[in-house]
Parts: C-alpha cells; structure tokens; sequence
C-alpha cells in the first residue's frame, strides 16, 4: 500500500488545495458480532454466496488537503525510505488511481469487474494520522470515519465502513472506537502495525484498555502496515513496501503473541493484512525458541503458534500454493478475500487466485469468499 507524491505536487487530482467542505456524519445501525464459526455462509436472496473483500481503502480528499500544510509525507516511512524513482512511480500511478481511491463510482465499476459484491472499506493507511497532535489527530480520524459511513449510508448494499482510531492517545482511540462502532454503526477499526516506530505492546502507549474494549465490544481489528519504521537498508526497488510491510506485520503479531496480549483477550478479533506477512509462514522458529529458551517464555504459557491461530489472514498471497499452505495451516475458516483495492501491489483477480487452490472444497471456498468476512463484521445478508 502506498500513497504519496513529490512535495511540489500540483497534481489536480491530489487535492492539495484547502478546501471548506465539511464532510457530514452518516449514522447506521451495529449488528451484532457473536456468532460463531458454524453460522451459515452468507448467500443473496437468489441462494448465491456474496463476495466480500476484507482488504481495500478509501482516502479522503479532504482531509488531505487539510494536512497538506504539514507535510504528513515527513512522518510516512514508505516515503522517507524510498529512492526517487519510487516516488515518482507512486506519484504516476495516482493519475490513474485517484478516482479509484477518492470516489466510488469507478471503484463500484472495479468491483463488478472483480466480482467483489461489498468492500469493507477502510482508510488508506497514510490517513492514520497517528503524528499528529493527540487532539488534533482524533479530530483528524473523526472526519476520516465520518466520511467512510457516508459512502457506506448511501450504497448500503455494497459497502460497510471501518474505522480508525487516535492510538497516540489510548483514551481518545477508546472514545473514537465507541464512536465509531455504536453511532456509525463501524464494522471494524483498522490500525497499523506500529505507532511513530513504537510497537503496539510499548508500554508507553498503554493501549492495554483499548485492546479490552475491543474485545468487549466484538469489534474486528483489521492490522495494516505502512512500510517498515526502521528501513535504512529497505530504500532500494521499493524494499519498504515488498518486504517492509510483511516484515512490519510479523513484528507486530510477534509483539501481540509474546507479550502477552492475545492470551490476556482470548476472544480479540485481529485480521493480518498481505496474507499474514512473514510469521504466517514461518511460524515453527518462533515456537522453536519458545522451547528452547527461556527468554522466549518470559510472558506467555503456551507455544506461540498457538496464539496465531486466533488470527485471521487476507489472501493477498499472490500464489495459489501459498494461499493453498495457509489455508491448510489455520484453516478456510481463518482466511478472508482481500484485494488491497485500488493499488498496485494488490490483488486485482482475487477469485481467480481462489480458484487456483488445488482441493479446496466449495464450501471452504464459500468461507474464505464471503462467510467468514460476514460473521466477522456481524453482517445479515
């Protein structure tokens, strides 16, 4: 994932101009999330299964413009660590994809194309806005999230909305969360993988009550990265999105594993972005060290991998023999489809890569296509 352009950007599409359009807040009434894994897969009135991507983003133009002034560019690691060919390559591919990534009316023309049904939309990723001023940052994700459960009001049958929140400040993230959730009417919260650098279990954060409030509210925690924050040796060939971002998610489910989080909250629903990066499929080393040594059972009670069975995974993979290792290893009722919509290190043929999996049963398929993301986000179709 990755959204930026060159500091003199006059691109007419970016929307770096101020703007005084205010973006008005859509309510939507929350169903409710406990159902659990035998609920039956979501089908249309017509009887056939509804195809629901886990995985894609919408980014507000105005809320853009808004920041522009700040330069959010300087706090964007896929920016700070990248050549500049890299730059101007994102910067070229925007002239194509903004309409996709700022409206919805290409992006439902997208959707038909793929054969997604609804997208769970999301921010996109440069909109976390976690440098701000505690405030000033959850004014910034009020608007964002506002805006999300417009687009999800008015094309209810295609859309659902997730949130973010202002983890910066743990109090105010919590507050944005029960916003979110019971007057939005939210689906889920998507958070990244780190916090200006800090890890999600940094002490310094105390985010500690936010993942309990998570867990007692049932929400979804959809986890995505944005480059890796310490990425010297990741400028080169866009290291920092090809590598950095699955290397950024398995150090933050290492963190939630082995410090205790996932054992403390049993019950918190985390999807890992890009097929679960690295720890997905490298799982045996760390149970490994958990065995054998003792610095690596300071917290937890029970072999790693156990913990990551709890989470869930997008299939952004990219091979069909990965996907299919996946599946074998967590479950069909542990994957979700997910296309990383509308940029160019996503999926755009996400029903084709499923149906490359050798042996998957149909009903598995249902599953990992729509039925595990209806249960997850509480939906009644």
């Amino acid at each position: 994932m990755f959204y930026t352009c060159s500091p003199d950007c006059n691109n007419p599409l970016h929307d770096h101009q101020h703007k005084t359009a205010r973006v008005r807040s859509a309510a939507a009434s929350v169903a409710a999330t406990t159902a659990n894994s035998s609920r039956p897969v979501a089908k249309s009135r017509a009887g056939k299964s509804k195809v629901i991507d886990l995985h894609c983003h919408y980014l507000n133009p105005v809320v853009n413009a808004k920041v522009a002034h700040l330069n959010p560019m300087q706090y964007d690691a896929t920016v700070v660590f990248a050549t500049e060919l890299s730059r101007q390559t994102n910067a070229a591919q925007m002239k194509t994809r903004a309409p996709k990534l700022t409206g919805v009316a290409e992006r439902l023309k997208d959707m038909d194309r793929m054969g997604v049904d609804i997208q769970a939309v999301c921010p996109a990723p440069p909109q976390f806005f976690y440098w701000a001023e505690p405030d000033h940052g959850a004014e910034l994700a009020r608007e964002v999230n506002e805006g999300i459960a417009k687009i999800a009001a008015n094309t209810p049958d295609r859309f659902v909305g997730m949130g973010s929140v202002p983890l910066q400040d743990a109090q105010l993230a919590i507050r944005e969360l029960d916003y979110c959730v019971n007057k939005l009417g939210m689906r889920g919260i998507e958070i990244c993988t780190n916090v200006n650098g800090k890890d999600l279990t940094d002490p310094a954060l105390k985010l500690e009550k936010f993942f309990a409030r998570c867990e007692e509210l049932g929400v979804v925690l959809f986890m995505h990265p944005l480059g890796f924050s310490q990425a010297d040796r990741l400028t080169l060939h866009y290291f920092n999105n090809v590598i950095g971002n699955p290397m950024d998610s398995t150090l933050a489910v290492s963190h939630l594993i082995f410090d205790g989080v996932m054992e403390r909250y049993p019950k918190l629903k985390i999807i890992v972005s890009h097929g679960g990066g690295f720890i997905a499929h490298y799982w045996a080393r760390m149970d490994h060290g958990w065995r054998a040594r003792e610095d690596c059972r300071t917290v937890i009670t029970k072999p790693p991998s156990s913990y990551l069975e709890k989470f869930y995974f997008d299939t952004i993979t990219f091979d069909a023999e990965i996907l299919k290792r996946l599946i074998d290893r967590f479950g069909a009722d542990h994957v979700v489809l997910g296309t990383d919509y509308p940029f160019d290190m996503g999926e755009d043929d996400p029903l084709g890569l499923i149906a490359q999996v050798r042996r998957l049963p149909r009903a598995s398929r249902d599953l990992i296509q729509g039925g595990n993301a209806a249960r997850l986000l509480g939906l009644k179709l």
